[in-house]
């Protein structure tokens, strides 16, 4: 889908480039032991090192550098087998030590890739340029007292991946495709949680316009969005700006902007630093950070089943259609679900069952897959009494509900409520008779040439048997009477 805007000197092209800061799920901070769970009263997970005393020393964390390595094979991308930390100067009060150490001119992964799925069908491959680690900074508290700000040092020191997309996204719609697919890969390999709203996953937005085939012009990054739909909104609103500013003879300066999501608006924040600002150079602490290849591949051997090839394989294997099995696999704990659920019994009916049913009665009560009031196994028990015959299927939506409900299972509550279905040829003989009685006029309708009604009695013989009757049989007995 194309996302264009239309302007007095004629069609303008967004271009957008991501930083993703991903915070790594490790039980310990990138160069110290103190502790990073979410939600720790202030300043309770601060070492000397995070708070920048005077002769500590960093030493790093290998498990965060093995989830640094196993991301980047999730993004297929080069894993740098010599990488080095820089010290990034700058001054921040929530910034003990007055720089940031991170990786500038020698990040641990290179060049890789991520495939989008969008709404129309298509797929588009967006670059990855490179994923960095460094520390987090501390956390500035301005609402707590009318004069004064407060540090929270628990993030300082949390290990971050920093991952640069290619300037490779043209629509907001992308943005939001990417920023998802990314979170997805990231869960399925364990390596951040994603979770927006508690900080471990925000987005630096880079945005720039230009007429179609023109060089980049000048980009500006709004910063630390945290949401995907604020991002896709953000994007929005900086391009029309920046269109507005080029058409009316101005030009665009390099800058650090902030989004609004009140106003819809980004505003200024600061201009934007250049890497020199930064004085960056060699963390002296700390030696080049070399892996082996051999531990590279052992870590390889240790990657879940990702997304893309999970899907491919529920395609494959439960003969889905695409759209349904990406719905599937964007959350890891949906596609376990959906694959105890479709075990043995007829995949595609399992998925319309899941994604359909169970996805609306979740949203109706909630909850989310792992708090289901319907278990897997329930479900798929549900889908036995309708193979077996014992249930048809708008039964099976009766039960199901009193499930959600209860919580009890299908057979227990067929057999509570008399819903059996009735495959007695000569009780459903007995109801067409009844109802083609009771309808002589639409009988002689139909035999006059007017098919339609045949859908008409279908619908009477079910009422007429609470819904209870065998539809093949139902259909079979019409045919035979009308006949």
């Amino acid at each position: 889908m194309s996302y264009t805007i239309e302007g007095s000197t004629g069609t303008w092209e967004i271009v957008v480039g991501l930083e993703v800061h991903a915070q790594v799920i490790s039980n310990s901070k990138l160069f110290s032991g103190a502790a990073t769970a979410f939600g720790a009263a202030p300043n309770s997970q601060v070492s000397f090192v995070d708070a920048a005393f005077p002769g500590m020393l960093p030493v790093i964390n290998q498990e965060c550098v093995a989830q640094a390595v196993r991301t980047g094979l999730g993004l297929n991308a080069r894993i740098n087998l010599w990488s080095r930390f820089d010290r990034k100067n700058y001054f921040y009060a929530d910034l003990p030590a007055g720089y940031q150490i991170s990786q500038f001119a020698h990040p641990i992964i290179g060049t890789g890739e991520i495939e989008i799925e969008l709404a129309d069908g298509s797929t588009r491959t967006i670059g990855v340029t490179r994923l960095h680690l460094e520390q987090d900074a501390g956390k500035s508290l301005h609402d707590q007292d009318p004069s004064r700000s407060f540090i929270d040092l628990n993030r300082a020191g949390v290990a971050l991946m920093e991952i640069v997309s290619e300037p490779d996204i043209r629509t907001p719609e992308e943005a939001g495709a990417y920023l998802r697919k990314l979170r997805t890969i990231l869960r399925y390999l364990g390596t951040c949680d994603g979770n927006m709203e508690e900080g471990s996953m925000r987005a630096d937005v880079n945005v720039s316009v230009r007429h179609a085939g023109e060089e980049f012009r000048t980009r500006c990054e709004v910063k630390n969005v945290n949401s995907i739909r604020f991002v896709m909104q953000a994007i929005e609103a900086e391009a029309k700006r920046q269109v507005e500013l080029w058409e009316s003879g101005g030009e665009v300066r390099q800058e650090t902007r902030l989004y609004d999501p009140g106003r819809g608006e980004t505003r200024s924040m600061r201009s934007k630093e250049d890497a020199h600002d930064y004085r960056y150079f060699p963390d002296p602490d700390l030696p080049p950070l070399i892996i082996e290849q051999a531990w590279v591949e052992e870590l390889r051997a240790g990657l879940p089943e990702l997304p893309d090839a999970k899907r491919a394989r529920l395609m494959r294997q439960y003969g889905l259609p695409a759209y349904d099995a990406g719905v599937l696999v964007a959350e890891q704990a949906i596609a376990d679900f959906y694959e105890t659920v479709a075990a043995g019994r007829d995949g595609r009916l399992a998925g319309n069952w899941v994604t359909g049913d169970l996805f609306a009665a979740l949203n109706r009560t909630g909850k989310d897959i792992a708090t289901s009031p319907v278990s897997a196994q329930a479900l798929g028990g549900l889908l036995d009494l309708m193979a077996d015959g014992t249930i048809n299927g708008r039964i099976a939506k009766e039960v199901f509900e009193a499930m959600v409900e209860t919580g009890g299972a299908a057979a227990d509550i067929v057999e509570a409520k008399g819903l059996r279905q009735v495959t007695d040829t000569g009780a459903i003989d007995e109801a067409v008779a009844q109802v083609l009685a009771a309808h002589a006029d639409k009988l002689a309708e139909y035999r006059a040439g007017k098919d339609k009604l045949f859908g008409f009695f279908v619908g009477q013989v079910m009422k007429a048997m609470a819904g209870k009757g065998n539809p093949a049989l139902v259909n079979e007995t019409l045919k035979k009477h009308l006949g």
